[in-house]
């Protein structure tokens, strides 16, 4: 049986680490930040991380996976069938915008760089943090357009082309486009009207 105060105990050195990790990365950037580095940040010894995360490539999947965890959490799902579409597609958009703009495209940026790079780091980001987000995600998507009449290839299609439009701008955002970082928060707003109706004129 597991004993709950040493889980607990495991989990705060663990958001320890991460923290201590998310810090250093920002500021000397993943290829130059060492172990060593992180664990002089977290107040710890160097062997200690090891006794959780394998590797600085761990690491950094460890950030983002707590990053994922939050987007999930925070957002609420409500039953499809009392949706309509501009809210329920709203919704998709929000929550990981949102969640991008809470100082974390620092992080993004590091990644994002790597893993043009890193075969490791790419294969972890594509089985710890981009594939469980879209199955998070895409039950509940196929539910939805399945009440539509939108067909399942078509729908998880679109799943993966609203992601491509988040990770998009949100690499547009890391190059500094000042329009995006002083409107960053209108996008959900913006990418549903976009998506819905395209550049139709509007009707009032």
């Amino acid at each position: 049986m597991t004993d709950p105060i040493q889980e607990q105990l495991i989990a705060a050195r663990k958001q320890q680490i991460l923290d201590a990790a998310a810090v250093v990365f920002a500021d000397k950037g993943f290829h130059s930040t060492t172990i060593r580095d992180v664990a002089k940040r977290a107040g710890i010894a160097d062997g200690t991380i090891y006794n959780y995360f394998d590797s600085k490539p761990a690491l950094l999947m460890g950030i983002f996976e707590r990053m994922r965890a939050s987007i999930l959490q925070d957002a609420v799902l409500p039953d499809p069938a009392s949706l309509d579409v501009p809210t329920f597609v709203r919704m998709f958009l929000y929550h990981p915008l949102m969640a991008l703009k809470q100082d974390n495209f620092g992080l993004f940026r590091i990644v994002l760089s790597e893993m043009l790079v890193n075969d490791d780091l790419r294969q972890r980001y594509q089985s710890q943090v981009l594939q469980p987000m879209l199955a998070g995600v895409e039950p509940y998507f196929l539910d939805y357009a399945a009440q539509q009449g939108i067909g399942e290839l078509e729908a998880r299609l679109i799943v993966r082309a609203i992601a491509g439009m988040i990770l998009g701008l949100t690499l547009e955002y890391t190059l500094h486009d000042d329009l995006l970082t002083d409107h960053w928060e209108h996008l959900p707003d913006v990418l549903t009207t976009f998506i819905l109706h395209g550049l139709t004129p509007r009707t009032a």
